[in-house]
């Protein structure tokens, strides 16, 4: 009997150590997911329903309900939080602009200099006007 002899080579395909390191992670992940959805569907099967108008009824800290959940607020509510976020927003971008202004050249420290008295010449037009339409007045 002849012995043959192949060219093809046993291969094996290796997981980088990136995956490998991560399987801990997934791990931890399924038993989280795994114990939520275990738990959820035992207390579901398990629970003795009995209600009764005392346990329908919504419960504000021991305090009796004195009107619906549900009412309108006034838009000046919603104006004043998008100015809120308007100007906590211009806050953060001044705070990146300072820190990196030390580290600019000098045309680029000029220019820089001048986008940001730009930025805030448009910031207070736009506060002039919310103060005029009355925005920051809560009544």
């Amino acid at each position: 009997m002849a012995s043959r002899v192949t060219d093809q080579e046993d291969v094996t395909v290796e997981l980088p150590k990136t995956y490998i390191e991560y399987w801990p992670v997934l791990l931890v992940l399924l038993g989280a997911l795994g114990f939520a959805v275990v738990t959820v569907l035992f207390s579901a099967l398990l629970t003795v329903r009995r209600p009764n108008p005392v346990k329908q009824e919504p419960y504000e800290c021991g305090i009796p309900v004195l009107a619906p959940a549900r009412i309108q607020v006034s838009v000046k509510y919603y104006l004043l939080a998008l100015l809120f976020l308007l100007f906590d927003m211009e806050t953060m971008f001044i705070l990146a602009w300072a820190v990196t202004y030390r580290e600019l050249q000098s045309k680029a420290l000029r220019f820089s200099l001048i986008e940001m008295v730009v930025f805030i010449g448009f910031l207070i037009v736009g506060y002039v006007y919310a103060w005029r339409k009355g925005a920051l007045e809560w009544n």
